[in-house]
């Protein structure tokens, strides 16, 4: 790896036993064995290393399950495709729960933060995009904008339930026949 990647990895390793507010640009270079002065020179500033290192791991680790529970689906009526990977999503937000802690810690930071919002901002189209491809994949009889769409849904729906799953016990989360329910129902209304 080169000091980028370990810095991304060193960042992700010090907000996990730290948390984002108490974690510092010290406490990162050390973690990822680089000087101090490589965040400048890679990232320009601690926030913006602090907001790649954790859209990426939860990007990639809740990324992928999600593209997962998506191709699970291939093959089945809309619905029901839709209800098997929302029944899956706690168990994902349960495997990340760490990065889901400093994900919501970081979220004030991310805010308030105008290079972070900018980061955030421009990694969405690329999130949709994935996920849309996702989606076309195991449904070809979708278009791209429709997929795309669908995309924006479930990632709505993700950061909303992850957000629930990590400040409530899980308990009180709607399932995905629930959430199937509302969208049949609004689904008949057009």
């Amino acid at each position: 790896m080169g000091n980028r990647e370990d810095l991304l990895a060193g960042a992700r390793k010090a907000i996990i036993e730290r948390g984002v507010a108490k974690t510092t640009a010290r406490d990162i270079a050390a973690a990822a064995g680089v000087s101090l002065a490589a965040i400048g020179y890679h990232f320009g500033s601690k926030d913006r290393l602090i907001t790649e290192a954790l859209a990426q791991a939860l990007g990639t680790d809740i990324g992928d399950r999600m593209e997962a529970l998506v191709h699970d689906g291939a093959g089945q009526p809309p619905l029901a495709a839709f209800i098997r990977l929302w029944d899956g999503m706690p168990q994902v937000f349960e495997d990340n729960r760490e990065g889901m802690l400093a994900s919501l810690e970081n979220l004030v930071r991310v805010a308030r933060t105008p290079e972070s919002k900018t980061y955030m901002d421009d990694s969405l189209t690329g999130a949709y995009t994935d996920l849309g491809r996702a989606l076309r994949e195991s449904r070809p009889d979708l278009d791209q904008d429709t997929a795309e769409a669908i995309a924006e849904l479930y990632f709505v729906l993700t950061q909303g339930l992850g957000i629930l799953w990590t400040i409530t016990s899980g308990n009180n989360l709607p399932d995905g026949a629930r959430l199937a329910k509302a969208i049949a129902a609004l689904a008949r209304e057009s």
